[in-house]
C-alpha cells in the first residue's frame, strides 16, 4: 500500500514505559506496506490535565498536538496523500476525537481540530476499518488469550470487533472470552491514585475473570489498562501475562 501515509502518535506512557509496543506498531504498519512518518516534536495529547479538570492547560497541550499533526502542504501541482494519524492507544484517540471538540469549540482552531479528528485512528480500527486487513502475515503466538475491552476503546471509540479479528488471525492463538469483558479494569488515570482501594478491587475482579478462562494472556488496545492489571498480577504472582495487541501482532516474524 505505497500510497497510504501514516503519522504515528506515541502517547507519553508508551514512550516512557512501553517503547517496544511503539516499535511493534511501526513494525506491523510497515509489514502491511504503509509509509510511516514520525514527528519527533510530538508530546502529549493533553488527556492527563483534561481529566484532572485543568482545561486551559490541557488546551495548550492539545493546540501543540494540532500543530504537530497538521497535514503537510502538497508540492506545487500535486495532490497531497491523506495522512492518517495512528496511535496504539484508544484512550488518547478518544481524547482527540471527543474532548478536543469541547476544548476548541468556537475557537480559531476549531476547523483544524475537525481536520485532525477525522484523520485519527487507533491501530486496530485503522488496520481493519480503513485498510480492510484482518490478519497480519506471519503473525504467530502459541497460547490462549482473553481480551479486555478498555473503556476508551469501547465507549469513546466504538472499537470492539477489530482487535478480536486481528488477534484471531494470529496462528496458534485461541480466544477465550472472559465474563464481564466490558467492565472497567479500575485504572482510570488519576482514579487509581485517588481511589486506590476501589481501583485495586476492580483490577482483582478483572484478573479473576481472566484466570477463570484458563487463558495465558490478557490482551488489550491500551497499555494503561494492562499496566494496572499487570501490577496486580505481579503482586499476587499469578500465571497471567499482559500484552498489547501490537506486541501480539508483531510476534513470530
Amino acid at each position: 500500500m505505497p500510497n497510504v501515509h501514516v503519522d504515528i502518535f506515541i502517547p507519553c506512557f508508551v514512550d516512557q514505559l512501553y517503547p517496544t509496543t511503539a516499535l511493534n506498531m511501526v513494525k506491523v504498519l510497515e509489514r502491511v506496506g504503509v509509509q510511516v512518518n514520525y514527528n519527533a516534536e510530538q508530546t502529549c495529547c493533553g488527556q492527563p490535565a483534561y481529566n484532572a479538570g485543568h482545561h486551559p492547560e490541557s488546551r495548550a497541550v492539545a493546540e501543540k498536538f494540532l500543530n504537530d499533526f497538521a497535514a503537510p502542504a502538497a508540492p506545487t501541482g500535486q495532490n497531497a496523500p491523506l495522512r492518517y494519524i495512528v496511535s496504539p492507544s484508544a484512550s488518547c484517540v478518544g481524547m482527540v476525537r471527543n474532548s478536543y471538540t469541547e476544548l476548541f469549540a468556537d475557537r480559531p482552531q476549531q476547523a483544524a481540530c475537525r481536520g485532525v479528528q477525522g484523520r485519527t485512528y487507533e491501530l486496530t480500527e485503522f488496520l481493519v476499518d480503513v485498510l480492510g486487513i484482518t490478519a497480519i502475515p506471519g503473525a504467530q503466538l502459541a497460547g490462549k488469550y482473553t481480551y479486555h475491552d478498555s473503556c476508551a476503546a469501547l465507549r469513546e471509540c466504538g472499537i470492539r470487533a477489530a482487535p478480536r479479528q486481528l488477534l484471531d488471525g494470529v496462528a496458534g492463538l485461541e480466544r477465550l472470552e472472559m465474563a464481564e469483558t466490558t467492565t472497567c479494569c479500575g485504572f482510570g488515570g488519576t482514579f487509581a491514585v485517588k481511589f486506590e482501594a476501589i481501583s485495586v478491587a476492580m483490577a482483582q475482579q478483572k484478573v479473576e475473570y481472566a484466570l477463570a478462562t484458563g487463558a495465558d494472556f490478557i490482551v488489550s488496545t491500551d497499555v494503561s489498562c494492562l499496566m494496572h492489571l499487570e501490577a496486580y498480577i505481579k503482586k499476587e504472582k499469578l500465571p497471567l501475562k499482559c500484552l498489547h495487541v501490537a506486541d501480539v501482532l508483531a510476534s513470530g516474524w
